[in-house]
C-alpha cells in the first residue's frame, strides 16, 4: 500500500466538465469516501486514477511516482464496480483466481490457493468456493466481486458504489464487513457513493464533490460539524439540516443571512412559538416536524417530553451554523 496524490486533475467530455482541478491526497491505509450526487464526478475520478480515462490536465501520483502515462495494468490498482462483474460459468474459486492467473501477475499455483483461502475466510464465503456464480445470492455475488479485488493486494482499492444495488439490510451488513476488512488488511481504499450513511460510517476521510469540484475534504465529523457551505451541510446528516432565515430567532439576528440547524440542535421550552405539524416514530428516534412563521423545521423529540400534533411549543437554536448570501459558512 502507498499514498495516492491527485494534483490539479481535470477532465471534460465535450462541453461537459466532469472533474475540475481536483487536489487530494489519499494517505496510506486510509478509507476515503467521495460523496456526491449523480454527475458530480465521482466515477470519473476513479477512472482517472485507474487509467481507464486520460486526464486533460493534472497528474496522478502513486507511491510518489507520476503514473499518467502508465496503462491500467501498470498502475497496480484494483477496481470494484457497482455490478458484480463475475463470470457466471465459473465457480467462486475460479472467479477469485482469475485475476491472479493473468500473464502480468504470473502468480504461482500454491500462492493462488493460499490467497483464495485467506480472502474466502475474510469474506466468510469458504463454503461457497465450489458453487457457480449463478448459484449465489446478490450479497454473496458482491462479496465475491470484492474478493476478486482483495486477492490482488494492489496499491489501492477503487470501489464504485459496490453496495448500491443491494437491499437495505444487506447494505448495512456489508458496510460493517467492508470496514472490518479494510481495517484488518490495513488497505488503502477510495470508495465513491451518493449515500451519506456509507460515508459517515465507513470513512476515515470524506471528500464532497459538487459539479466536478472537490468542495470539502476532512474527517466525517469535521465535515458534519463544520461544513463550509449550505450545499456541503446538506450532504451529511439525516434528517437533513434545517436552513432558515437568520432573523427568525432573536439570538441569531445580524450574524448571517441564513442559519443551519441540525435536528439535534433545537431546544424545546422558551423561545419562538412553533406548531407541531407531524410526528414520525422511527423506533430509535422520534422526528417532529414543526412550522415556525411559515418555515418548516425538523427536530428530534426529547426523551422526557411527549408532543402532540397541533400543539404549540417554544423552540430556540443551539450552536447554529451561519451562512452568507452566497451560501458560504461564516467563520
Amino acid at each position: 500500500m502507498a499514498e495516492v496524490v491527485l494534483s490539479g486533475l481535470s477532465k471534460s467530455f465535450g462541453n461537459k466538465i466532469a472533474v475540475a482541478d481536483i487536489d487530494m491526497r489519499i494517505d496510506d491505509g486510509s478509507f476515503v469516501v467521495l460523496l456526491g450526487p449523480t454527475g458530480a464526478g465521482k466515477t470519473t475520478t476513479l477512472r482517472l486514477i485507474s487509467g481507464l480515462e486520460k486526464a486533460d490536465a493534472g497528474t496522478v501520483s502513486i507511491k510518489g511516482r507520476i503514473v499518467d502515462h502508465d496503462t491500467p495494468a501498470m498502475r497496480d490498482v484494483a477496481m470494484v464496480f457497482q455490478q458484480y462483474s463475475l463470470y457466471p460459468h465459473l465457480t467462486v474459486r475460479d472467479n477469485l483466481a482469475f485475476p491472479l492467473r493473468s500473464p502480468i501477475l504470473k502468480t504461482p499455483k500454491k500462492e493462488i490457493e493460499e490467497k483464495i483461502a485467506q480472502v474466502a475466510e475474510v469474506l466468510r464465503i469458504k463454503d461457497k468456493l465450489d458453487n457457480r456464480a449463478t448459484e449465489l445470492s446478490g450479497g454473496e455475488m458482491q462479496r465475491v466481486s470484492i474478493g476478486r479485488a482483495l486477492v490482488r493486494d494492489p496499491t489501492i482499492y477503487l470501489m464504485d458504489e459496490p453496495l448500491s444495488s443491494l437491499d437495505a439490510r444487506l447494505r448495512a451488513d456489508l458496510r460493517i464487513e467492508l470496514k472490518r476488512i479494510q481495517a484488518d488488511l490495513g488497505a488503502t481504499l477510495l470508495y465513491v457513493t451518493h449515500d451519506q450513511i456509507e460515508a459517515m460510517t465507513m470513512a476515515t476521510h470524506v471528500g464532497v464533490l459538487q459539479d466536478g469540484r472537490l468542495v470539502q475534504f476532512g474527517s466525517p465529523r469535521d465535515v458534519y460539524e463544520r461544513p463550509n457551505s449550505i450545499d456541503v451541510a446538506g450532504r451529511l446528516g439525516l434528517p437533513r439540516i434545517n436552513i432558515l432565515p437568520a432573523d427568525l430567532f432573536p439570538a441569531t439576528r445580524g450574524k448571517g443571512h441564513r442559519i443551519g440547524l441540525r435536528p439535534e440542535h433545537i431546544r424545546f421550552g422558551d423561545g419562538q412559538p412553533a406548531l407541531v405539524k407531524r410526528i414520525e416514530h422511527l423506533g430509535d428516534q422520534i422526528r417532529v416536524h414543526l412550522e415556525i412563521e411559515g418555515h418548516a423545521l425538523v427536530c428530534l423529540q426529547p426523551r422526557l417530553r411527549s408532543l402532540s400534533v397541533g400543539e404549540r411549543i417554544g423552540v430556540q437554536p443551539i450552536d447554529p451554523l451561519f451562512f452568507d448570501e452566497n451560501g458560504n459558512r461564516r467563520a
